[in-house]
Parts: structure tokens; C-alpha cells; sequence
């Protein structure tokens, strides 16, 4: 979240930066101020109050030694008076503050400065185009007709057991799922990513410590009786394993990945761009966290857009970089590229991967800091990327790579499966 200190200081450029993000903080921002003007006023009238207090306190004892014991009960009343005011302003000062710490998460993070305007998608900036020209068989299928072929993924089953968006993969598309959770953590540790393997419940102290909470409150599915709720990501439980953690300077960075399934509700889509793997409630994703210095966290961000493109340029599959405009982008994030592959079958960009720079927005609500070299204790950077989310992979390497004979399966990929070839 922002901190008071930049709304303090330079109000203004906070709204025009948040302006590019399409949200209008003025009002926010206004509101804001107002309470940290009361908190900084109620708090000067309760050390005033204070500082009284003592005063007359200390005039008590001298009175009653001096046998002035009328004069001394009248200084206990006004000290039990100014009690009694001091208790009223700690209610105001304490739901004052109460207010304040709800409405500043309000805002959103600030863009950084490579990020341009825009309304939505179709303002996101193409960066970098690469991987092979997809050829197909005439008459080719898209991937969930060749799900059924195959007898690889059976969403009917899925509605069955659950409803839609809860596919079940079946012999060689399970097979196939394991595969590339196993290459794609294989890929990220000889990189010099640490595996972890965090829960996939979390409390509401971890959903808002990395920005899902409020803001995604209603994108996530909720275990009412704990008061859990569901990963929509595993950057959620391990970016928290630094929540309220102090790092010393040599350790940091921090450079972690891990495997979860990754749950949303997804409420509100709907139409042909949810079709088959398109869109889903349940997926796996193998996730990359890094927790950098702020000087170095824009080269770290440039080193794991490159690690991911290198492990989608492993798999032969033709893919494009965006660079997402203010109005594409999440509450959290100050910039975020965007991986997507090429669906000849459906003639669309899927997405597989978003790699972001979160700067201090994340590190300031879980407390993460780290001591430098002088001993000052300063907020970090965080960083994630998806390395890489498997529905869209899956269904870009189906449909890419299709032919008559079967689906042929990526050479990288192939100690992974144990098997060449779907068919």
C-alpha cells in the first residue's frame, strides 16, 4: 500500500500516476489526508492531556504533605476529569486510525514510468515476438475436441463431480500435467530458485499482506468455517513466508519458486474465450518470487522476463511479450509483462505468465525489510512471475502441434512424459 509519507509529501503526482491506472484517487487521497490531519491533531491533544496529567499528579503528594488535603482532593478531581478526556480522545484517535488504515488499501499501487495509458487489453504494448510459424493439418481441432479424441481431458466429468471449470485429465494428459510441473520446477532450480512447497490454504492476514484482500475479495473461494481461504496463486503463501521478517543485507536477494493448484471463482466470465482450458476454476501453476533490494529489482524484473521466455522458447511454441498499459494492469503491481502463446486452432493469443514488479506496494503491508550496509532498516522490493501456468500451455501444445498422426510432444519435455507422442 502507499504510505502516508508520499500522500504527505507530493498528493498530486500520486493521483495523476494512479490516473494512468484508469482510478480516481482524488477523493481517496483527500479522505486520507483528513484522517491523518485528526490522528496528528488527536494525538497532540492526548500528550497535552498527558503532560497535564502529570503535572497535577505530581502536585498531589506536596499538597498532602504540606496538610493541604481539600486543595489535594480537588487537584485528584481535575486529574480524574482530564482521565476521563484522555480516555474519549484514545475512542476517537483509535477509530480515526481504524478508518485511515481502511481507506488508504484503497489505493491501488503506482505505475512506474515505462507504464503508458490505456483502457484495456487492446492498448497493451507488444514488446517481443518469437518461437516457430504454426503449420496445421486442414480441418485442425481445438484443443478440447482433441481433449475428447484422445480421451486426455474429460470436462464432462468434471461438471459431474464438481461444475464447470473443474476438468479431470485423464492417462496421458495426467501424465502429461506431472510432466510439465516437474520440468517447469527442474527449470526454475537450476536457475538458483529455491523449491518450497506452501500450503494452499491462507489466512486474511496473508491474502492482504500480497493485495488480494479487499480488492479480489470476491475472485476468491472462501472456507467460511476457518476463515481460510484458497490460493488464487502460490504467490500468495510464499511471498508471506517473509511477512513481518526483517532480512539481514547479505540475505537478500531471495529467489524462491514453487507448485500449487491455484483456485478462482472467475465470477462474471463467460462467452467462447472460457471454452475448454481457456478459463477455469481449478489449474496447476508453478510460480517464481524474488525478494530484491530496490536498486536491483528492475534488473531482477529483466532477468526473470528473460527466464521465461527461455523456458517457453524449450518448448517450440510461438509467443509474444506485452507490456500491459495502466489500465490492463493489477492493483498491486507497478509493472507487469505478460507471456502469451499462439492458439492456431482458435486463431487466438492465449496468456500463460504474468512477471511483475511489485516495488515496496506488497513489502509495506507484510512488513518485509531487510538492514543495509549502515544498519538502517529499509522496505524491500517484490517481484513474481508465473514459470509457467499449465491450462493454456496445455492447450497450445495440443492444438500446435497436431498432426495427422497424433500430437507430438516436445523434445524438452519427453524425459518428463516418458512418451513422443499423443495418439
Amino acid at each position: 500500500m502507499l504510505t502516508l509519507k508520499m500522500l504527505r509529501d507530493d498528493s498530486e503526482r500520486v493521483i495523476a500516476k494512479l490516473a494512468i491506472k484508469n482510478f480516481d484517487a482524488r477523493e481517496i487521497v483527500g479522505k486520507v489526508l483528513e484522517l491523518d490531519s485528526n490522528r496528528r491533531t488527536l494525538q497532540t491533544e492526548s500528550d497535552a492531556l498527558l503532560s497535564e496529567q502529570k503535572k497535577l499528579s505530581a502536585k498531589i503528594g506536596g499538597l498532602m504533605k504540606e496538610g493541604k488535603r481539600d486543595e489535594a482532593e480537588e487537584v485528584k478531581r481535575e486529574v480524574t476529569a482530564l482521565k476521563n478526556k484522555s480516555s474519549e480522545l484514545l475512542a476517537k484517535a483509535d477509530a480515526n486510525n481504524k478508518e485511515l488504515d481502511e481507506t488508504i488499501v484503497l489505493l491501488p499501487n503506482i505505475p512506474c514510468d515505462l507504464v503508458v495509458p490505456g483502457k484495456g487489453a487492446e492498448d497493451n504494448q507488444v514488446v517481443k515476438m518469437g518461437g516457430p510459424e504454426v503449420h496445421l493439418p486442414q480441418d485442425a481441432l481445438p484443443h478440447w475436441e482433441l481433449a475428447k479424441k484422445y480421451d486426455i481431458i474429460d470436462f464432462d466429468l468434471g461438471v459431474k463431480i464438481t461444475g464447470a471449470g473443474f476438468p479431470v485429465y485423464k492417462g496421458k494428459g495426467a501424465k502429461l500435467q506431472r510432466a510439465l510441473i516437474n520440468y517447469f520446477l527442474d527449470f526454475n532450480t537450476a536457475a538458483g530458485y529455491k523449491e518450497v512447497e506452501p500450503p494452499v490454504v491462507v489466512n486474511a492476514a496473508s491474502g492482504f499482506g500480497t493485495g488480494q484482500l479487499p480488492d479480489k475479495e470476491s475472485q476468491m473461494y472462501y472456507v467460511g468455517l476457518d476463515d481460510f481461504y484458497l490460493v488464487p496463486t502460490a504467490e500468495v503463501p510464499v511471498t508471506n513466508i517473509f511477512r513481518d521478517v526483517i532480512l539481514e543485507n547479505e540475505q537478500v536477494p531471495q529467489k524462491l519458486t514453487a507448485y500449487t493448484p491455484c483456485f478462482r471463482r472467475e465470477a462474471g466470465s463467460y462467452g467462447k474465450d472460457v471454452r475448454g482450458l481457456n478459463r477455469l476454476h481449478q489449474f496447476d501453476k508453478v510460480e517464481i518470487v524474488r525478494v530484491e533490494k530496490p536498486e536491483n529489482s528492475y534488473a531482477a524484473l529483466d532477468e526473470m522476463v528473460a527466464h521465461v521466455e527461455k523456458l517457453v522458447n524449450s518448448l517450440g511454441l510461438k509467443y509474444r511479450i506485452l507490456r500491459l498499459c495502466g489500465g490492463d494492469m493489477s492493483f498491486t503491481s507497478a509493472i507487469t509483462y505478460d507471456f502469451e502463446l499462439w492458439s492456431a486452432a482458435q486463431g487466438r493469443w492465449l496468456e500463460i505468465s504474468s512477471v511483475s514488479n511489485f516495488e515496496t506496494y506488497q513489502a509495506n503491508r507484510l512488513h518485509l525489510r531487510y538492514r543495509d550496509e549502515d544498519g538502517k532498516i529499509q522496505l524491500c522490493h517484490t517481484l513474481n512471475g508465473s514459470s509457467l501456468a499449465l491450462p493454456r500451455v496445455v492447450a497450445a501444445l495440443l492444438e500446435d502441434n497436431e498432426t495427422e498422426d497424433g500430437i507430438i510432444i516436445p523434445e524438452a519435455l519427453r524425459p518428463y512424459t516418458g512418451f513422443d507422442k499423443i495418439g
